[in-house]
């Protein structure tokens, strides 16, 4: 398989490293990542990754708690899933580095674009912790945001769902699949699948992305090689 893509910003939901579980990691399902994202590096491909701490830390959880200290855990809650994902990678005997938003000096470097931007260029794959670093932005912004600044090719959504509906086929088993749809037209339809400020982002620097489930096969390797998966919205 070729890539069609360079460099790509892959987001992971945090809820979709769980499993069943629905809270923690699923070794069994962080493997899989683990696999798709070596072969994925093998091919020559760039690979920088957010990842959401659903399986943590939902900003949500904080019932009566000041919206800015429940968002700041949740940027704490990250840096667990980047530092089980870089141990993973390595151990499989990919190079990798984590940077964080949030200075944590003693477990990850700090965010520093042409670091991380080099860093990709020698091969290694780069995951980006603590969101934005400031409260009220989802990682899903946080993923637009860095795929702007490493300058990526697309934007790799990998969520629980295997594109972008017009309702939550969760509840509603009549919900209609979207192959393809523009920026304004998600906004416009008030679509909940991706946060509207990533989607605006993504449109003013004109970063595709294309939103695909993650328990699919070889998902992340089909949308890196531009295989018909998931909803690209552009």
């Amino acid at each position: 398989m070729l890539p069609k893509y360079k460099r790509v910003l892959l987001k992971i939901s945090g809820e979709a490293l769980a499993g069943e579980g629905k809270f923690g990691l699923d070794a069994e399902i962080v493997d899989g990542i683990i696999n798709q994202i070596k072969e994925v590096k093998e091919l020559g491909v760039e690979i920088g990754i957010v990842i959401g701490a659903g399986n943590f830390w939902r900003g949500r959880q904080g019932e009566g708690m000041e919206r800015a200290t429940a968002d700041y855990m949740g940027m704490l809650a990250t840096v667990m899933n980047c530092l089980a994902l870089q141990d993973a990678l390595e151990k499989k005997g990919v190079p990798t580095r984590v940077q964080t938003a949030i200075a944590i000096t003693q477990i990850a470097e700090p965010f520093i674009i042409r670091k991380a931007i080099r860093h990709l260029e020698r091969g290694r794959v780069v995951i980006f912790g603590c969101g934005t670093g400031a409260p009220y932005f989802t990682t899903d912004t946080a993923a637009a945001l860095r795929a702007a600044e490493i300058k990526a090719d697309v934007l790799l959504l990998a969520k629980n769902v295997d594109g972008i509906y017009d309702s939550d086929p969760k509840k509603n088993p009549d919900a209609v699949k979207y192959e393809r749809i523009s920026g304004i037209e998600f906004i416009k339809k008030e679509l909940t699948a991706m946060d509207t400020t990533a989607v605006s982002l993504c449109m003013t620097n004109h970063t595709p992305v294309v939103a695909f489930g993650l328990n699919e096969p070889n998902s992340i390797m089909r949308a890196v090689c531009g295989d018909k998966i998931g909803t690209i919205i552009d």
